[in-house]
């Protein structure tokens, strides 16, 4: 019998085909839309090389990054009836993930991402495919300690509700909510449930801004109009400046762990953070402990290409935290 799961990861599941671009074959510029990479046009590039990563998106990188941990992880998502979808279940197991409830999609495709890898970013082509999402019946010898909601396709928007009805059917189970693109556009009306429902809501300070609503350049105001939206504990990341956590009385700021050599791969570094800070406080550290382990499975997961190779083991992650800087520590936000 499988065993009983500390956390189910929820959301989709992708294989990245990354294509490592050459850096004389490209170039970034900017206007006033953005950041945008170029390259020529009709004709032939070379590339450097390609790798294909399988069972990646960000539920399924938290899903390992918990396996990893030494949590008995398990995973909700949705595959297709074809070899992509089959190779990524047995990459899952090989991680030590529960694969019990991803659904096989008859007549699906799996979904298969394109990776342009240029110097340390990536820019991601994608498609998500449209399949029936429906949550699982869970036994009760099946219902976790905690849920990890993701990245999902819009396709899947009615599926929260489903999940918003079986949190308030089992108000023990904790939630951490990481949202994806398409359900940051939903609105915050629309997931309200979610997030009133949310113990640990995780976003960037550009994803806080346009969530909550706040003062981009004021990191209280932004903390504060995300616990409006229901969440316990609120965590905005912020680049090189680190991150902030705040569960609504106490406030604190973390800076980075220094990387010991350039970043090879950005992909997964958010995903990393939010994962490992969940799975901090699910091994019952508090919150500036959660904020220690974190930065480092990021450090970690950008020194390797994809999103799960740098994934740290609890043991190797607290080996690096006691050989951490003076400094490394966080501290009070006033």
């Amino acid at each position: 019998m499988a065993e009983q799961p500390d956390v189910i990861s929820i959301g989709d599941i992708v294989t990245d085909a990354f294509i490592k671009l050459l850096e004389d074959q490209a170039v970034t510029y900017e206007n006033d839309q953005g950041k945008w990479l170029a390259l020529p046009f009709g004709t032939k590039i070379p590339f450097d090389h390609a790798e294909v990563i399988e069972a990646v998106g960000n539920a399924s990188n938290a899903a390992v990054a918990f396996a990893r941990l030494g949590l008995n992880s398990a995973f909700v998502t949705n595959v297709g009836a074809d070899s992509h979808g089959r190779d990524m279940i047995k990459a899952l197991d090989k991680n030590h993930v529960d694969s019990r409830f991803v659904r096989i999609n008859p007549g699906k495709k799996s979904n298969y991402h394109y990776v342009l890898w240029y110097k340390d970013e990536r820019t991601i082509l994608i498609r998500h495919e449209e399949y029936d999402y429906h949550w699982p019946h869970l036994r009760p010898a099946e219902i976790p300690k905690w849920v990890y909601f993701s990245s999902i396709s819009e396709h899947a928007i009615e599926y929260h509700d489903q999940v918003a009805d079986w949190l308030e059917e089992n108000p023990a189970v904790k939630m951490a909510f990481q949202p994806g693109t398409f359900q940051m556009a939903a609105g915050t009306e629309r997931l309200k449930r979610i997030y009133r429902r949310s113990e640990v809501l995780i976003l960037n300070r550009e994803e806080a801004a346009m969530v909550g609503g706040g003062n981009h350049d004021d990191v209280h105001d932004l903390i504060n109009h995300l616990h409006e939206l229901g969440p316990k504990i609120v965590v905005v990341t912020d680049g090189p400046n680190g991150a902030y956590a705040s569960d609504g009385e106490n406030r604190f700021q973390m800076p980075l762990y220094p990387d010991p050599a350039p970043p090879i791969d950005r992909t997964g570094a958010g995903d990393s953070f939010a994962s490992t800070f969940v799975a901090a406080l699910m091994k019952g550290n508090t919150i500036e402990g959660a904020l220690q382990w974190a930065p480092i499975n990021s450090m970690s997961v950008v020194q390797k290409v994809g999103a799960q190779a740098g994934l740290l083991t609890e043991k190797a992650l607290e080996e690096l935290l006691r050989n951490s800087p003076d400094g490394y520590k966080p501290t009070r936000m006033s």
